[in-house]
């Protein structure tokens, strides 16, 4: 072969059609549409213009087609980033409707591959603009939650209008084939809470409009931004004692905050197996509000420093906080170490009841709160993660409960010492002093 007669096969130009063979829009459309060597092409997109099933593709990394694209509302906040993590690793398309500041969901931009976590600005009162972010979903998840009332959203806001609102659109839309509402361990009518008796109308809300939907109930959530165990910690070190309402007797399941966003993902990925289901997930142990702290305290090496505060007097000390939280229009920091509602919330015990769904049904086996899940803990230990003001020394348990809440009292009760000393006393010499005065050890 010559090579005038090689380059002729292989040039481009012998590809090039004239102007009166060009084919029209629509017969180039066509060609398209028949033609396999077009449909496999790589950058053809596999989304539907209306939510519905896409086929799976690749080995199930972050760089393959899951067949799953979500709208996570509340995908921001502490439970939503673990959500998005989990789905954007397994080759899932996350749509992150977010109505705070531009840079607020900048670290989830990170978590899936090029294009595979889409920001959207959004209104959670406009429906329109809710429409358009689960335009092209075919699972929508409700993580959007609040521990306290303010002045712009009240409870039944958000635990009631927004699931009713999100539910009533993913039915219209059509092509929606999971809705997971993410509750509370605890939702009832008949709670003392209002947060929780407004989950409560939530959920039916939510099965009213979607009949299909995952009702998912996690108990009080711990992690690395938590605002339950850090809670307690940074107040451990800034204030003289940690107030424990009513003496520290309620029951709780914590769950590890990545064990909840694995059940998220189950209900989404199974076959079918959750759908209409209600599950409560609860972590192995369940502990009261004592343990749990005295648990802290040790984790972060100090004496444990509380002072028992009567439920009543807790209601009456958050109660003001409440009101200004409902009245000024900006954001105000918590003058007391406690909302209204979490008052209320520990009159009763928060355990997965035993007939419940719960982790095991979903396939997950939750962890234990001691050890490495809550090594986030150490970065309030006095000197470093390595020291601290116990080394050496077990802290926690009950023999040092009762010592410490049974002498602070006494001793605050007679003003034999100032409240700062009567928490600086060191563990030896409360034994010795509890065994002077007849306490059980």
């Amino acid at each position: 072969m010559s090579t005038m007669q090689a380059m002729r096969r292989t040039s481009p130009a012998r590809w090039l059609l004239k102007d009166s063979q060009l084919p029209s829009i629509s017969g180039a459309l066509d060609l398209v549409a028949n033609n396999k060597h077009f449909a496999d092409v790589r950058h053809v997109s596999t989304l539907p213009t209306r939510g519905g099933l896409i086929s799976p593709k690749g080995t199930g990394g972050r760089s393959s087609v899951s067949g799953v694209v979500a709208t996570v509302f509340g995908a921001t906040g502490f439970l939503g980033r673990y959500v998005v993590q989990l789905l954007a690793k397994t080759g899932s398309q996350v749509m992150v409707p977010f109505r705070g500041l531009e840079d607020s969901h900048r670290h989830l931009k990170l978590m899936g591959d090029l294009g595979q976590i889409v920001p959207m600005k959004y209104d959670i009162r406009d429906e329109e603009s809710i429409r358009a972010a689960i335009a092209k979903s075919n699972v929508v998840i409700n993580l959007i939650g609040k521990e306290n009332e303010t002045r712009n959203f009240s409870f039944e806001d958000i635990n009631v209008d927004i699931p009713d609102r999100l539910s009533q659109l993913a039915h219209e839309h059509g092509g929606i084939m999971r809705f997971i509402q993410v509750s509370c361990l605890g939702a009832s009518h008949s709670s003392p809470s209002k947060s929780y008796r407004t989950k409560a109308i939530g959920e039916e809300l939510t099965v009213k409009n979607f009949p299909g939907a995952t009702i998912l109930r996690p108990a009080v959530m711990f992690g690395t931004e938590d605002r339950f165990l850090n809670r307690w910690a940074i107040q451990a070190k800034k204030l003289p004692a940690l107030p424990i309402i009513a003496g520290g007797k309620t029951k709780l399941q914590p769950a590890l905050v990545l064990d909840v966003a694995a059940a998220v993902v189950a209900a989404v990925r199974d076959e079918g197996t959750s759908v209409g289901k209600t599950y409560e997930l609860g972590g192995p142990d369940v502990l009261t509000v004592n343990e749990l702290v005295h648990i802290m305290f040790d984790t972060i090496r100090e004496h444990p420093h509380v002072i028992d505060v009567p439920l009543s007097v807790a209601k009456l000390m958050a109660a003001p906080q409440e009101y200004l939280l409902k009245k000024v229009p900006f954001p105000l920091s918590p003058v007391f170490p406690f909302y209204s509602d979490y008052v209320h919330s520990l009159e009763v015990d928060s355990i997965v009841s035993p007939e419940a769904l719960g982790f095991t049904d979903l396939g997950i086996k939750p962890r234990k709160l001691q050890g490495i899940a809550i090594d986030y803990l150490l970065a309030y230990r006095a000197g470093g993660p390595f020291m601290g003001s116990t080394v050496g020394e077990r802290t926690a348990g009950p023999l040092r409960m009762i010592c410490a809440a049974q002498l602070g009292n006494e001793l605050l009760q007679n003003k034999q010492a100032s409240f700062h000393a009567m928490f600086s006393v060191s563990f030896f010499e409360n034994v010795q002093k509890a065994k002077a005065r007849g306490f059980p050890l």
